[in-house]
């Protein structure tokens, strides 16, 4: 048990934390690798352009969080407080943008309203000139971040005790009341860490303003240019910190709700089950169906678009952009790679993840060790996928690192998706185990058999359900990621998310929307199979 968890926190150490001081001494040193102490960011506080980006990303963020939260809290509502028909398809539906890569939403709103796209016309009605810019990252963030708050205010809204609502039916409280002193005080938790979990991946969302941002920088984009375009590597780590700090300290807030959450449902709590009410439930039924449709739209251009001979002039149905992206621009391989890593990702990331898991909660002793096992766990939550790329760039890219045969492999690239994603799959693992009785361990300690048996053969078989969700969530995250491996590949290391990016850049939007089409389709097949 020593030696596992021992090497457990040394994968981490290598593929997490010093990729992480290795972007910190890269934003202290110049060029020539002399140490300059805080010149970069002093130069970097002197730079108007890279301090408008700062406030672009902020005020973004803040917009689309202040849309989307209300909404998703609304149709999360809709799904445990009413009584509405068809629950899991309008579920099924809203979750949709979780299959895709997040760039599908800015691609689609492009042809919606691009400068050839359908409604153009009535944005222009509106007195918006342009979708490019912030109001297409607005509206694509809002569509791609919807199912992540909605799964947040969902496990919110799904525990209330019965008893509250007799009691107040009893006193003749009014509905709207009921809704003000009762259910928003008991889901206020789950309502900050919606909100700042939504601030947090709009922040550091590169996808979506890499096609449709035009010339409206932000700190991902910004992030992006200095180290790819510019080859300004100190820049670019001082960015990346910046970059970091909303994360860490949305997160460490989040974190702190957390600990002040109390329990919803006590054991003499009844379960709340709504009481079926004809005009509420069709007034919820008719909001789910709007934001439905939204969904349905978003995705359905972009699957109509990939079939259009050539838009806006020629819309006959054709395979070609199918045939142009997968043959002539080589994205079969890349296709390949990426089910590759997925797979890899999932076997690896879910077998790190709950030997972990397990070590960490199971097992007795090595204080020092396994708290810090517990904080490296949680660490990647806070850092962006951007930072934590970068991070593998200057750290494993450095001549001297016995490491650096990995660099550019679709190895790295899957360690880098699993150390990415670690977090969620941890705390799904953890909350399975705490939930298994400690007396397992016990009686198997009593009756001198080894711990690896009674995991092998009591612990593993009871946690399979949760195995299986775990390995889902990496293989779906690792098809559709773009921002941590986007430093990381090569020519032939290619995959399918960073094609579809690369086909966009080359004004390529038919074959983009194509490829990203079939991932979401992949990401489809791979939920039903998990």
């Amino acid at each position: 048990a020593q030696t596992a968890i021992v090497l457990i926190v040394l994968v981490l150490v290598v593929f997490l934390a010093l990729p992480l001081l290795t972007i910190l001494r890269q934003a202290l040193e110049n060029a020539d690798g002399h140490f300059v102490g805080l010149a970069n960011f002093i130069v970097y506080a002197q730079t108007p352009e890279l301090l408008q980006s700062l406030w672009n990303s902020l005020w973004v963020s803040a917009v689309v969080t202040a849309i989307t939260v209300p909404l998703a809290f609304g149709f999360a509502y809709a799904l445990t407080r009413s009584c509405m028909p068809l629950k899991g398809l309008f579920r099924g539906i809203a979750l949709v943008p979780l299959l895709a890569p997040s760039l599908l939403s800015a691609i689609s709103l492009i042809y919606w309203f691009g400068n050839q796209g359908v409604l153009k016309s009535s944005l222009q009605a509106l007195g918006i000139d342009q979708i490019y810019g912030a109001p297409g990252i607005v509206l694509a963030e809002c569509m791609y971040i919807f199912p992540h708050t909605l799964m947040i205010l969902i496990s919110a809204l799904a525990l209330a005790d019965a008893r509250l609502y007799e009691v107040a039916d009893a006193m003749g409280t009014t509905r709207t009341r009921k809704f003000f002193t009762i259910t928003l005080p008991g889901a206020k938790y789950g309502l900050i860490s919606a909100a700042l979990v939504t601030f947090t991946l709009v922040i550091t969302d590169f996808g979506i303003p890499k096609v449709i941002g035009g010339s409206f920088n932000v700190l991902a984009t910004d992030v992006f240019k200095l180290v790819i375009g510019q080859q300004d590597f100190a820049k670019g780590a001082v960015v990346a910190i910046v970059l970091l700090m909303p994360a860490v300290l949305t997160f460490s807030v989040d974190h702190f709700v957390q600990r002040k959450q109390t329990a919803m449902l006590t054991a003499r709590a009844v379960p709340y089950a709504p009481a079926p009410s004809r005009g509420f439930d069709g007034l919820m039924t008719a909001y789910c169906c709007l934001i439905a449709i939204l969904m349905l739209a978003m995705l359905g251009m972009a699957v109509f678009a990939s079939f259009v001979t050539f838009w806006p002039y020629n819309l006959t149905p054709s395979f070609k952009h199918y045939v142009y992206g997968l043959i002539d621009n080589e994205v079969a391989s890349g296709f390949v790679n990426s089910l590759e890593m997925a797979g890899g990702t999932a076997v690896l990331g879910t077998t790190v993840v709950f030997v972990g898991a397990y070590l960490q909660e199971k097992t007795r002793g090595m204080e020092t060790l396994r708290g810090t096992l517990r904080m490296l766990a949680i660490l990647p939550m806070a850092v962006p996928g951007l930072v934590l790329g970068l991070g593998y760039i200057f750290f494993f890219n450095a001549p001297a690192n016995p490491l650096n045969g990995m660099y550019h492999t679709l190895l790295l690239m899957t360690l880098c998706t699993v150390v990415h994603f670690y977090t969620t799959g941890h705390l799904t693992a953890v909350t399975a185990l705490k939930a298994l009785d400690g007396e397992f361990e016990a009686v198997s300690a009593s009756l001198k058999v080894p711990f690896f048996k009674t995991f092998w053969r009591v612990t593993l078989p009871i946690c399979t359900p949760t195995l299986v969700d775990i390995a889902r969530y990496f293989f779906i995250n690792a098809m559709t990621t773009i921002s941590a491996v986007v430093f990381l590949y090569a020519p032939d290391t290619r995959l399918a998310s960073i094609a579809v990016l690369n086909m966009d850049e080359a004004g390529e939007l038919s074959p983009a929307a194509a490829m990203a089409v079939l991932i979401s389709a992949a990401s489809a097949v791979a939920t039903v199979l998990f």
